[in-house]
């Protein structure tokens, strides 16, 4: 069976689309998500996101890493998602989608019209809670007053504070640890801005990280590397800038774009 993907990236984090409409293949989702997602022998993705499209603005995300494992949640993945559906409904612009996911419904909103292949997607990506300490943190060996944060937005994650996320051996740290999303941030460039890598569960160290934006903009907050007054956190990641929104209940709301880059037809 021949299959036909989107292919989209959000800051970089990219994720293959594929639309439930076509139908479902034999081989099991987890086997074709390992072989698209392949860099050197599939297409290569972070990713593989499957649409259902049930209305105009009602939508199903269920998302399978590059390993074939399943994801609850992601940042960049659902903006991924909607700009597909998007441009499958013909959808108008500033229109608001309600997505159904593996973490609970979320809805997003694209922000204004198409500027080329790109879009902005404003997310509501539910409520930042806080987690105990993973299971095998202790072998990470923080600092004891290190700042450290475990929280979930659907998915968990846990964040640190270093003095300069450059220099971190990260995917030393992440394969310590890698049934949890870890971020490792720093304050700056500017007062209301923080630095963040992140090696994610399922894919490794990646160009951005969505939910990790949310996550580590609610750190940031807390630990006051950033005003407690900021309305929005810039989050510098290696694949670009999202802004993130963290209300008084501890509420994300992550805004960035999303961009297409093709459409593929392979075998399965």
């Amino acid at each position: 069976m021949d299959i036909t993907l989107t292919k989209h990236h959000g800051l970089e984090n990219d994720f293959l689309v594929y639309d439930l409409a076509q139908g479902e293949p034999t081989t099991a989702w987890p086997e074709v998500a390992r072989a698209v997602c392949a860099r050197s022998t599939g297409i290569g993705a972070d990713g593989l996101l499957l649409l259902e499209i049930t209305s105009a603005t009602e939508l199903t995300m269920r998302l399978y890493n590059a390993d074939g494992s399943v994801a609850e949640m992601s940042g960049n993945g659902i903006r991924c998602l909607v700009q597909a559906a998007h441009a499958a409904v013909k959808g108008a612009p500033n229109t608001t989608y309600n997505v159904r996911t593996d973490a609970g419904m979320r809805t997003a909103t694209v922000v204004g019209d198409w500027d080329g292949d790109v879009i902005q997607v404003s997310v509501d990506m539910g409520e930042v809670t806080r987690l105990p300490e993973p299971e095998g943190w202790a072998s990470l060996q923080c600092d004891p007053i290190r700042p450290v944060s475990h929280v979930s937005l659907g998915n968990p994650h846990s964040v640190v504070g270093v003095e300069e996320v450059a220099i971190v051996d990260l995917g030393h740290l992440g394969s310590l640890v890698p049934h949890v999303n870890l971020e490792i941030i720093e304050p700056g460039p500017g007062s209301n801005a923080i630095t963040m890598r992140v090696h994610e569960r399922g894919a490794g160290i990646t160009r951005a990280c969505g939910t990790g934006a949310c996550a580590a903009a609610d750190a940031a907050i807390s630990w006051g590397l950033v005003p407690k007054s900021t309305e929005e956190v810039v989050v510098h990641m290696d694949g670009g800038v999202a802004r993130v929104r963290i209300s008084d209940d501890h509420r994300a709301t992550l805004t960035g774009p999303a961009e297409y880059i093709a459409t593929i037809t392979v075998p399965v």
